[in-house]
């Protein structure tokens, strides 16, 4: 089953760069580093789907050693992990959010942001989706369907 997506990971992982430095600036912390972003990711995309929102983006998610990955933007900033820039260029795309979804992906930054990387990785290495793409740790590198994920996030947090 095809899901329409209304953003690319791109953006999305922008928005979660551009929203966390807000939140860093106001409540201090630490920096938004590559696992957490791509776990912050897989919750809104595991949100929009059981809302019946639809996809957020359409790349694939990888179940990887560490959880699930969107490899696009692993690629986009594994040369700097622990610091994900966000240029000017880049900040005008933020706008391209609708209001209603960026206060959806605002739930899932306000819920799941206040967490730390490694619980989020450990939280998504318990959970079905990641356990039946890996069969339960063996394989990696596998795409875990959306299917799979929208069915979770339904019983489990909407």
């Amino acid at each position: 089953m095809e899901h329409a997506a209304k953003y690319t990971a791109k953006q999305i992982a922008h928005w979660f760069i551009w929203r966390d430095k807000i939140a860093e600036d106001m409540e201090g912390g630490d920096p938004l580093s590559l696992l957490k972003l791509l776990k912050l990711m897989y919750y809104a995309e595991g949100s929009f789907l059981a809302t019946e929102c639809g996809s957020l983006f359409s790349e694939p998610i990888i179940a990887w050693r560490h959880g699930p990955v969107i490899k696009c933007v692993w690629d986009l900033y594994a040369d700097s992990p622990y610091s994900l820039p966000l240029s000017d260029d880049e900040k005008p795309q933020l706008n391209l959010i609708c209001k209603e979804d960026q206060d959806l992906v605002e739930d899932v930054f306000q819920t799941f942001g206040q967490l730390s990387a490694w619980k989020l990785r450990n939280m998504t290495l318990q959970e079905s989706p990641w356990i039946k793409a890996t069969n339960n740790g063996e394989i990696m590198n596998r795409e875990i369907k959306r299917e799979l994920i929208k069915a979770y996030f339904k019983e489990n947090y909407i």
